[in-house]
C-alpha cells in the first residue's frame, strides 16, 4: 500500500510503504498512523537521508547471492530518499510541515 507525503509548500510525494517505512525510520518516524515532519526537525532528517551511502538497502530491498541484470539491480536506500529530500528542502525553505497518513 502507497503513502502519501502531503505539504503545502510542494505536490505530494507518493511512496510504496516498505520504503517510506524505511526512510522514515531513520528519522525517527513511522508509518504506521498519521504522522508529520514539523519544520524544526526538517534539518536532522536532511543530514541523516543526505548521509545514507549507497550501500544502505531498504526493508523490501532483494539480497542477491548471483550476479543480476542491470534492470534487476536492488536500489539504495539513498537514491530512494532523493524524492523526500527534496520534498523536504522545498518544505523547510517555505516553513510548511510535510504529513503522512492523513
Amino acid at each position: 500500500m502507497p503513502i502519501t507525503f502531503k505539504s503545502k509548500a510542494t505536490g505530494d510525494l507518493i511512496m510504496l510503504t516498505a520504503h517510506a517505512g524505511a526512510l522514515l525510520g531513520r528519522i525517527g518516524k513511522s508509518v504506521t498512523g498519521p504522522g508529520i515532519l514539523t519544520v524544526p526537525e526538517m534539518p536532522a532528517a536532511l543530514k541523516v537521508l543526505k548521509g545514507l551511502d549507497d550501500a544502505s538497502q531498504d526493508t523490501a530491498g532483494a539480497q542477491h547471492d548471483e550476479p543480476v541484470d542491470a534492470m534487476d539491480e536492488p536500489v539504495s536506500l539513498r537514491k530512494r530518499a532523493v524524492p523526500l529530500v527534496r520534498m523536504i528542502e522545498e518544505a523547510h525553505a517555505a516553513s510548511e510541515a510535510i504529513v503522512w497518513g492523513v
